[in-house]
């Protein structure tokens, strides 16, 4: 194949620069052109074009992560980079050690991707504003700072908002805080599980919880057990839950009837008056 047929099949989309012979690989117009159409042809392109700037932007606007293949000069090229993090936060993995410590390049790139904070200089883990760019975008980031910003209760706040799961790299005396908690439940109910026990008998941690995740009350206090506010908002998530309610609102037709509507299953849990009630086995049928 001649550089005009290359240059027609690539405009048609039906040309593999891994499959091209190495005067092709070697041609500047003909890999710029591939490049534009796919950037995954760059890591197929000649070596020298592989240090070639104008080439490798033109691949890291399409993917940040092409820098990959990029010659270790332009990875250590700010233009480049800040490039390549803009597209895919976490082509910083890729950037030379020094760029892995500026702070306009790191932010770019947790804005982007919070967890390119992973590749970030150690120092720039300790440093706030990046760690709160980081957490707000991705809460797990939070695994990679400094450990006396997982003492912080703003980005402790800003990580469990954004996802509730990434309570657990809190620090310790964070995970007894009232308002953390009550954010990361609220985020995810699946939360409760893990908190302190104080607050597996606060009611308005367990409704919260109840609001969004249909498995509270295996975790509650036995008393929020028998709360009727807590247990209808649990079995309208998952109506299994009645497994776990109280013996006395087993027996309670409102909160039957919204947990056997949510699974017809709950009924095995049903207080023995209740389970020939016709109205809750007509809901059980309809939802067979």
């Amino acid at each position: 194949m001649d550089k005009k047929e290359a240059l027609k099949k690539i405009k048609e989309g039906n040309f593999s620069l891994g499959d091209a012979d190495y005067k092709l690989k070697a041609d500047k117009e003909v890999v710029l052109a591939a490049v534009k159409q796919d950037s995954y042809a760059f890591e197929h392109a000649d070596k020298k074009l592989k240090a070639d700037k104008k080439i490798v932007l033109t691949a890291v606007k399409q993917d940040g992560n092409a820098i990959e293949y990029a010659d270790k000069k332009l990875k250590g090229d700010k233009e480049v980079v800040l490039e390549s993090v803009k597209q895919s936060g976490g082509a910083l993995q890729y950037a030379e050690k020094k760029l892995k410590a500026d702070k306009k390049i790191v932010l770019t790139a947790v804005k982007q991707s919070g967890g390119a904070l992973e590749y970030a200089d150690k120092k720039l883990k300790g440093d706030k504003e990046v760690v709160l760019e980081s957490v707000k975008q991705d809460g797990n980031a939070i695994e990679y700072a400094d450990k006396k910003l997982k003492e912080d209760k703003e980005v402790v706040l800003a990580t469990v908002k954004q996802n509730g799961l990434a309570f657990e790299y809190a620090d310790k005396k964070l995970k007894t805080d009232r308002e953390v908690v009550l954010a990361a439940v609220k985020q995810n109910g699946r939360i409760l599980q893990h908190v302190d026990k104080k607050f597996k008998a606060d009611k308005e941690i367990v409704l919260t919880a109840a609001k969004q995740w249909g498995n509270p009350l295996k975790y509650a206090d036995e008393k929020l057990r028998a709360d009727k506010e807590i247990v209808l908002e649990a079995v309208k998530q998952n109506g299994e839950a009645l497994e776990y309610v109280d013996e006395k609102l087993k027996g309670d037709k409102e909160v039957v009837l919204a947990a056997v509507k949510q699974d017809g299953s709950a009924l095995k849990y049903v207080d023995d008056s209740l389970k020939n009630d016709p109205d809750i086995l007509a809901i059980v049928k309809k939802n067979k």
